[in-house]
């Protein structure tokens, strides 16, 4: 099962040698998503993460990003719902409904569905199923390794998005919530819980 980490919304001095290191230790890719940020301060995270990790580097936001540093794709949300014009690479997209992922597993290589549980980094935003409503999706195979789980992912819920099917689930809350991004130095806790997800996700 694939691990994807959704960056921090803020930029943060440490930033580059956390993510730089968690591709070193087997992250398979990463939503680079900074909610209304300038594009400069995008590029400049990006010349300070190695060249060899930008193909594990998605574009949520400004999408030129993608041909300027040779990233793996670009995203869909509500947040920027529309593809640039003739646009050929690898895409992805945010799905807030079940029924909707037929569809979108059809348009985009991979779908994100959000709020499977409830979130951690945001307390407002509850789960939308039930267990049994996901456990009846991979049933009835809307689940499937070309969808991944989002919202409220952590530690101890990474054996039920596997046995349901997910091809993939999206870290957030669960990693940075153990590393001060104000005042924090040392992130060897937050490795040493990104170990334990990798070999949960394994």
């Amino acid at each position: 099962m694939k691990l994807l980490l959704l960056s921090n919304p803020t930029f943060f001095i440490e930033e580059d040698k956390i993510l730089a290191t968690l591709f070193e230790d087997g992250l398979d890719m990463l939503h680079l998503r900074k909610p209304g940020s300038e594009p400069v301060y995008c590029e400049r995270l990006l010349t300070l993460i190695p060249t060899r990790y930008h193909n594990r580097i998605v574009a949520n936001d400004h999408f030129y990003l993608k041909e300027e540093f040779g990233l793996a794709g670009i995203h869909i949300s509500h947040h920027n719902p529309n593809l640039p014009n003739g646009y050929k690479g690898q895409k992805s997209c945010t799905c807030y409904d079940l029924e909707d992922l037929p569809r979108c597993k059809k348009e985009y290589d991979y779908v994100i569905l959000k709020n499977v549980f409830d979130s951690i980094s945001e307390p407002d935003y509850k789960s939308r199923y039930t267990l049994e409503q996901l456990k009846d999706a991979s049933r009835r195979g809307l689940i499937d390794r070309h969808v991944m789980a989002q919202g409220g992912v952590s530690l101890e819920l990474l054996p039920q998005v596997r046995d349901l099917g997910f091809g993939g689930a999206v870290i957030r809350g669960d990693l940075w919530k153990r590393f001060n991004i104000h005042s924090g130095m040392d992130f060897k806790d937050l490795l040493l819980h990104f170990h334990r997800l990798r070999k949960a996700s394994e």
